[in-house]
């Protein structure tokens, strides 16, 4: 049974984040993310031969390979508020190699495929990590693999069942019973693990995806901010881009809330130029599916529910306060529940802890005035008292929200749209940081026609099904997350959560 309590947060759970600061702690200068210059709306028509829309990982990645591909490849990428400002420097910076949300997952739903697959992400990683010291990007990199916690004692099958798969797999993992894992991470809560020390590091968002728009600029790539593509149109050869652009000098003000996606609140966009490309990538996350966002792909927009998450950050533990936690090998960690947590340390050693709630927006919408959200920033707060009780004299600095593109298949789906001539990778589920490199790769495959062995696969070829419209889709989305919360409860999957794995659909947190 899940530790949690019942009971709602108290006062003092409160009290603990009262004056924190609303905004992603990645993205604060005070946590050594370089600043990086505004770049322009764009502000005239203009031809390319491969046009980016969004300025998160993907699209970022998407720019970078395409240019390695072909110097002379004219690429424009547009994002619609700063680059790396929505999920991309919100995250919990766990940089996996998985590209199915874990190979339990995957090997429930590609069984056939499971060891290419792993072999493309495990590739996809060491690549990751090539680049960033190829491109001189320091994203604060730490190879301590990640630790998945048991909250229940009896959990010690999953641990073993795990184990041996990712053995099976090639994987460098250990077991840990209660007192090893204690041993880790000093905490009441814990009552077992399995630590995967391949193709698992933690990076700091933040500098990851500044590093990135700095190596794309550098790389000869045009990048515009604060602008938003509208809708695209087949034209010719190509596709013709409708965009509106925000003219004011800065955006939203809000520290660490710039805009994101296709949410211009509170500053009116204007009529823009418009963009004829030869190809598209859409790379834009939850934001393809968000209410209010614009409609560039109806078929990816179904197959998206965008859902909220939220995290809380620690002022810097003092060298007595890591003392009574442990953590000395400071392993990326999450625990085994359907809504479950995760948490690591930073460089300058405070705790991220986030996750549990996945908050569901009627319609999906995606607007930013959904990050403060008290009732998830009590819980998350009571949750980290229950877990490290040792640390009741530690303050929280930071909270803050942001959509994550949920699929129902739990991972990343690919595919084109416009006669072929668009492609998007979209649908990560929270588990995006390395995976993105991978989608954006699959991305320019699939709109330049060019066969790959990870084009060629079944995960790549086919896509989740859609979520049901409006009202369906809420209710449906409530049923099935308080059934999770029941079955962590319980301590085992009911009917229906057994009846969902079996048509290969559900919600993650």
């Amino acid at each position: 049974m899940i530790p949690w309590p019942r009971s709602a947060p108290t006062a003092r759970d409160r009290e603990r984040y009262a004056d924190s600061h609303l905004g992603s702690f990645w993205l604060d200068p005070a946590s050594g993310v370089p600043v990086a210059p505004r770049l322009d709306p764009l502000d005239a028509d203009a031809t390319t031969d491969l046009l980016v829309v969004g300025g998160g990982y993907t699209g970022l990645w998407a720019a970078l390979h395409a240019k390695a591909d072909d110097p002379d490849r004219d690429v424009l990428l547009l994002e619609a508020g700063r680059c790396g400002h929505a999920a991309s420097g919100r995250n919990g910076g766990f940089c996996v190699a998985s590209l199915t949300h874990g190979v339990e997952h995957g090997h429930a739903r590609y069984p056939e495929e499971l060891p290419e697959l792993e072999r493309l992400g495990l590739g996809n990683h060491a690549g990751l990590l090539d680049d960033l010291r190829r491109m001189g990007i320091d994203a604060e990199v730490e190879e301590t693999g990640q630790i998945g916690i048991a909250l229940d004692p009896r959990d010690t099958d999953w641990i073993e069942e795990g184990a041996a798969l990712l053995r099976d797999l090639g994987h460098d993992v250990l077991t840990l019973d209660a007192e090893a894992a204690r041993a880790e991470i000093a905490s009441p809560v814990v009552h077992g693990g399995l630590w995967d020390r391949t193709g698992a590091a933690l990076v700091h968002p933040g500098r990851l995806a500044v590093g990135l728009r700095a190596a794309a600029l550098d790389a000869g790539v045009r990048i515009h901010e604060r602008t938003t593509v509208t809708a695209l149109r087949a034209t010719g050869r190509g596709v013709r881009a409708t965009v509106a652009g925000d003219r004011s000098p800065a955006g939203r003000t809000a520290p660490g809330t710039p805009p994101v996606g296709g949410s211009t609140v509170g500053v009116p966009a204007l009529n823009g130029p418009t963009v004829t490309a030869r190809r598209v990538v859409l790379a834009a996350g939850a934001h393809l599916g968000g209410a209010g966002s614009p409609d560039l792909a109806p078929t990816v927009r179904r197959r998206i529910a965008p859902v909220w998450d939220h995290a809380l950050v620690t002022e810097p533990l003092t060298p007595e306060q890591r003392d009574r936690i442990g953590w000395r090998n400071r392993q990326g960690m999450s625990d085994v529940a359907n809504l479950f947590h995760y948490f690591r340390l930073t460089a300058d050693d405070r705790i991220l802890w986030g996750g549990y709630d996945a908050v569901w927006r009627r319609g999906g919408s995606t607007d930013d005035r959904h990050q403060d959200h008290d009732p998830t920033y009590a819980r998350l707060a009571q949750h980290f008292a229950v877990a490290f009780p040792q640390l009741d004299d530690v303050r929280f600095t930071h909270r803050w929200g942001g959509a994550i593109d949920t699929s129902g298949r739990f991972a990343a789906f690919f595919g084109t749209t416009h006669d072929g001539r668009v492609a998007h990778a979209v649908g990560y589920t929270g588990l995006g940081v390395a995976a993105t490199r991978f989608g954006a790769r699959v991305a320019l495959d699939l709109v330049d026609g060019h066969d790959a062995i990870a084009t060629r696969s079944r995960f790549v070829g086919t896509r989740p099904l859609p979520f049901p419209p409006e009202p369906v889709r809420t209710a449906a989305i409530r049923v099935v997350q308080r059934r999770m919360l029941a079955a962590d409860r319980r301590g085992r999957r009911g009917p229906f959560l057994r009846l969902l794995d079996r048509m290969g659909l559900g919600l993650d947190s």
